[in-house]
């Protein structure tokens, strides 16, 4: 058998079970993730078919309600926020020129403790009474016991404490591979763009996410009858507290997916990222801002400073202008090849502007009053976590298959991929824009056929059947090229940073030879010197 079929074969349980090895922890969390997102897309899929025309086809309003909630809930508890520390888990390591991941059983500890938080969850369809239509965020007092009665509710809460724990540890395990375990010579500002991106997703999750947990053993608490939020001051304060951990988690489905994309920007171009130095500062600023803009989700509610919170929340526009600058700076003058990869990073980059300049429409407390509750809200929120984020997490795919498993996916699905979600990511989410703007409200199961919102409706219906499309090509892509069992090697893009420097996939700790470290671009500053392929061993560089 050859060695890369061998690094090829699947674990055993046990291994499975008790990984250590961060690369095995990472792939674990990325399918987890991924399987949380096919059901989290059914969900989508009978919404947007119920949807389609005025009146009730499918299901009950109840059900209705449901799939609602529980849409939601997936999305943002067991796939994006996951799949982001996922990301980071498999690639930060080898990006920094470590033999592996900090404390790796409490990794593996919160890896096991997030399935089991996703599995409780998703147990409330199993119950009479589901979680109801509180949304993801459990809007109090409809997730009170009054509003929302029965097992299903409680379950839920249960689920996002277990899951939101497990992804707080491995946030932390991964916070403490980059400040404590990085390659000699690799000071902070020679850590690559998505080692950045990582460590201040680090920072927001060990500042926000304990937060999420206090709220949610509160709730728990009121639905056994402690009564711990009662009245309109109750609901304010359940908001406050909630929506500390609710906006930053919106940058921790972020950053992760811009580090992604701005590396494949990079590779494709051939050039480094241009202004490393300001977009490592522009992180910085943009995590401080993301804890101060919580309650601009509170605009309409008469219980907080519009003010304050409204210029917070626009001044978000400079440090994320300063990543776009340093995208723009690195294609002008590149030798551009459009791989999948490049392509998904740009589409990125586009539809990410859209669901961003339409933050800056909702920061403004006069606007917002118009918004409010409407589907403008629903349109901003899928272009900056769906149209951005997840075109960033597949860009950050097709870049790293190849270091992952050895092999490449097929450029031709790849493109086709990308084309029918481009297609049906703003055939879906567009016109969401015009129907909130013609008054639809978010939330509900059906609408009058009076309003005319049936003709947008279907194409959003189509649109999402055409991002299923995307989705099982790229499903179909990676079964077929894991079958090629064509090797793609070590380095097939020419690739800048240091886990292009070990084996397709990696050995056991990652390195057998450890290149010196002299920038962000360790890699490409060999290339360009002549010097690679010739690198120290690791007791050398430490010499």
């Amino acid at each position: 058998m050859s060695t890369i079929a061998a690094r090829r074969r699947a674990p055993s349980w046990t291994g499975v079970i008790g990984a250590t090895d961060h690369k095995v922890l990472g792939r674990n969390m990325l399918i987890a993730a991924f399987a949380f997102f096919i059901a989290g897309g059914v969900f989508a899929l009978l919404m947007r078919l119920e949807l389609a025309q005025p009146g009730m086809q499918l299901m009950a309003r109840d059900s209705y309600d449901e799939l609602f909630t529980m849409h939601g809930s997936t999305m943002v508890y067991l796939f994006v926020t996951p799949l982001a520390l996922a990301l980071g888990v498999y690639l930060v390591p080898l990006q920094i020129g470590a033999a592996d991941i900090s404390a790796p059983r409490v990794a593996n500890i919160g890896f096991w403790l997030y399935v089991g938080g996703g599995l409780t969850m998703e147990s409330g369809w199993l119950t009479d009474i589901g979680p109801g239509r509180a949304g993801w965020f459990s809007a109090y007092p409809l997730s009170g016991s009054d509003a929302t009665p029965g097992f299903g509710m409680d379950l839920w809460v249960l689920g996002v404490i277990l899951a939101t724990a497990g992804v707080g540890l491995v946030g932390a395990c991964l916070l403490g591979t980059i400040m404590r375990r990085r390659a000699p010579g690799m000071t902070m500002l020679r850590m690559p763009v998505f080692t950045w991106t990582e460590l201040v997703t680090c920072l927001m999750v060990i500042g926000a996410f304990p937060v999420l947990i206090l709220v949610m053993v509160l709730l728990y608490l009121d639905r056994q009858g402690v009564h711990v939020f009662q009245g309109f001051n109750g609901a304010i304060d359940y908001q406050q507290l909630f929506w500390f951990y609710g906006h930053p988690v919106v940058y921790v489905m972020f950053f992760p997916f811009f580090g992604a994309a701005a590396e494949a920007i990079a590779v494709g171009a051939g050039r480094r990222w241009f202004g490393y130095e300001a977009s490592a500062l522009s992180l910085l600023a943009f995590t401080a801002l993301s804890m101060s803009v919580w309650a601009h989700h509170m605009f309409t509610t008469g219980g907080v400073h519009n003010a304050y919170f409204s210029l917070t929340s626009t001044a978000l526009v400079v440090p994320a202008g300063i990543e776009y600058l340093g995208m723009l700076g690195t294609l002008v003058g590149g030798a551009i090849v459009f791989r999948t990869s490049f392509l998904f990073a740009l589409a990125f980059f586009i539809q990410f502007l859209i669901g961003g300049l339409s933050g800056i429409f909702v920061a403004s407390p006069p606007l917002d009053y118009h918004a409010q509750d409407s589907y403008i809200v629903v349109a901003h929120f899928h272009y900056t976590l769906f149209a951005g984020s997840i075109f960033g997490f597949f860009a950050g795919v097709y870049h790293w298959f190849p270091k992952a498993f050895g092999v490449r996916l097929r450029e031709g699905l790849g493109k086709l991929q990308l084309a029918l979600m481009v297609v049906g990511t703003n055939l879906t989410f567009l016109p969401m824009f015009f129907l909130g703007q013609e008054g639809m409200p978010r939330r509900v199961a059906t609408y009058p056929a009076s309003t005319g919102w049936g003709t947008l409706n279907v194409l959003e219906t189509v649109g999402a059947f055409v991002i299923a499309s995307g989705v099982l090509v790229f499903v179909v892509n990676v079964l077929s090229s894991l079958r090629s069992h064509v090797a793609a090697g070590p380095d097939p893009w020419d690739g800048h940073t240091l886990e292009w420097a070990t084996s397709s996939p990696p050995p056991r700790h990652n390195f057998e030879l450890l290149p010196p470290v002299r920038s962000y671009a360790p890699l490409l500053d060999l290339k360009q010197s002549g010097e690679w392929p010739r690198a120290r061993r690791p007791e050398e560089a430490l010499a």
